[in-house]
């Protein structure tokens, strides 16, 4: 099997440019990988897109609020429904 690289390489490809140092929302995430005294992304490049449109993907930090919207009851049905249980 081969061996994994030394963290030093690893790094290396963070600090040549490729990859831009990561934002206030990053924070607390858990692929952030640091390199000298900047943190980068191990997923993506540039951060700052993913946050653009709302919440990244990426991130293991935040999770999506999920809006349940109440379900529209028609009150007739409901009290058809209801009757019909009581006969039973």
């Amino acid at each position: 099997m081969a061996k994994a690289a030394p963290q030093q390489e690893d790094t290396s490809k963070y600090t040549s440019g490729q990859f831009q140092t990561i934002i206030d929302q990053c924070e607390g995430c858990g692929r952030i990988v640091t390199a000298g005294a900047d943190k980068f992304c191990r997923t993506y490049a540039v951060p700052a897109a993913k946050w653009r449109q709302g919440l990244c993907n990426f991130a293991t930090h935040a999770k999506p609020e999920i809006v349940a919207a109440a379900a529209k009851i028609n009150p007739l049905k409901a009290s058809k429904r209801a009757a019909a249980k009581k006969k039973k």
